[in-house]
């Protein structure tokens, strides 16, 4: 179609599924442009009088005078007195000079992949690392979700109105980047009477995620090229982050009692601070022993290194009473404490929060509002409320007594139909169940027969840091009913024995 106008590709375009919801000399305004940017319509070719196009096409003529009207001033399209309008020449030859540098669809994306075009060593490191997946539907064994189907949403929706009807406006404008005064205030009270914690509401910055807190951490404490002391194995989203800001990761082993900190003692690199979650370890479930606590502090203390504390979980501890967290046993000052309501909640809240040293506030708020300004204020103070009039309480108990009941019905079903492939560990907390491949195994066999089957397996290898890794999975049960976990457990235990 380079030197006649061809109506039957223009009415193609005209019935795009992109350009139904326009007006129709938009519709049409958006095809002719569409043929140009294509290359169907050269540089040069002669478009059909007004008269005549609105003729063949049905419309009247003023429709299709404005759709060359928007064209003409786009600079898509000539308009000569007495001649007619001709497809733009400097349009065209721009097109044209870029057809011919441009890469296949396919090939280009491959590039980028291999080679990064355009993006920095850090961006680079980022597109690697392929991000971090999270689950958006309810399935076996995903984990990490919250059951949300039983969250009390009326209350939820009360709440919200009633912080609406009071801020007004004001709850419309930016926020404060170091979080809403009363949510921090309700969080201060909240740790220190269930978490046995030392924190004033100056000392709390409410962020978006848990990811969002470390990620401040990896750009505030870790410098490119420095080493950063993690749990191996543990969090490929604490991974994640400071592989992004370059650090060096050293893997700490864990054992039954968390982290070990004669490990820690030993180490030699020099790093600035160690990640840790001691109330139920990532993945093992591990919770570290109250001599280890005080150890980790001390080291610490006298090495002036960081911990940071991420506390995920440990609302939801089963066997017995939690043990109080890091922060508040460190009469140093050296822990960061990282908090979420994704777990207790609902993850779609985005809502977390940290309890920063005093010397750090100012630091983490800064970085936070160059990163996003603020968290939205609405969720805020309804959380805020949530929290003020007990009902954050009685839902952390209700969905502990319920998810203690879902684990029990887990750890039977595996007995039961996995008994001879694995081996499950039973964490006195938490929301998943680790559980170690017997020999005979593959892992990653495993994975691929149960993905068959519609069943989602998190590998325990891929948590490892080391090279030393357990072959096994780790298996979220927190969303999923009684029924649900015994039906899931019993297609998993037919898909891998299906010859």
């Amino acid at each position: 179609m380079t030197k006649t106008f061809e109506l039957e590709t223009l009415k193609i375009r005209l019935n795009d599924a992109d350009f139904q919801r326009l007006d129709l000399h938009q519709r049409i305004q958006r095809a002719l442009r569409a043929l140009i940017l294509d290359g169907a319509l050269s540089p040069g070719v002669k478009l059909p009088a007004t008269r005549a196009l609105s003729k063949s096409l049905g419309v009247a003529r003023d429709t299709v005078e404005n759709a060359y009207v928007q064209l003409h001033r786009d600079g898509f399209i000539v308009r000569r007195g007495g001649s007619g309008s001709y497809v733009s020449e400097t349009v065209g030859n721009e097109l044209r000079g870029a057809a011919r540098k441009r890469m296949k669809r396919q090939e280009y994306k491959r590039s980028v992949i291999e080679q990064g075009l355009g993006l920095s060593q850090r961006g680079r490191r980022i597109l690697d690392s392929g991000g971090v997946a999270d689950q958006q539907v309810i399935k076996a064994f995903a984990q990490g979700l919250p059951e949300t189907r039983n969250f009390p949403t009326d209350v939820w929706e009360r709440l919200q109105r009633q912080a609406l009807k009071d801020y007004r406006a004001n709850a419309l404008l930016h926020g404060d980047p170091q979080g809403a005064e009363p949510l921090r205030k309700a969080i201060a009270v909240y740790l220190n009477l269930e978490r046995g914690a030392n924190v004033s509401p100056d000392q709390i910055l409410v962020l978006s995620s848990t990811r969002q807190a470390l990620f401040l951490c990896a750009q505030l404490l870790v410098d490119a090229g420095k080493p950063m002391l993690l749990e191996n194995p543990g969090y490929v989203g604490a991974k994640k982050a400071f592989e992004a800001s370059e650090a060096k990761i050293i893997p700490i082993d864990v054992d039954a009692h968390g982290i070990r900190t004669d490990l820690l003692r030993a180490d030699q690199n020099g790093a600035n601070c160690v990640y840790v979650t001691p109330s139920h370890q990532y993945p093992t479930g591990a919770t570290l022993s109250l001599e280890r606590r005080l150890e980790l502090i001390r080291w610490a203390a006298e090495n002036g290194k960081w911990i940071i504390e991420d506390d995920y979980d440990s609302e939801f501890h089963y066997d017995g009473l939690p043990t109080a967290c890091v922060q508040g046993l460190d009469k140093y000052k050296r822990t960061i404490y990282i908090g979420t309501f994704s777990k207790t909640l609902y993850p779609g809240l985005r809502l977390g929060y940290m309890v920063l040293p005093d010397e750090l506030v100012s630091a983490f708020t800064y970085a936070r509002s160059v990163m996003d300004g603020h968290t939205p204020q609405i969720p805020q103070l309804t959380l805020a409320r949530f929290m003020e009039d007990g009902h954050y309480n009685s839902h952390v108990r209700a969905m502990r007594k319920l998810y203690a009941g879902r684990r029990e019905t887990m750890l039977k079903s595996i007995d039961q139909h996995l008994g001879g492939i694995v081996t499950a560990l039973q964490p006195e907390g938490g929301l998943q169940i680790p559980c170690l491949l017997k020999p005979g195994w593959s892992e990653e066999k495993t994975i691929q027969q149960a993905a068959i089957a519609s069943i989602q397996l998190l590998g325990l290898s891929q948590l490892y840091a080391s090279e030393e890794k357990k072959q096994g999975w780790l298996l979220g049960y927190s969303s999923l009913t009684a029924y649900e976990i015994e039906i899931a457990v019993l297609r998993l235990s037919r898909a891998l024995k299906r010859p």
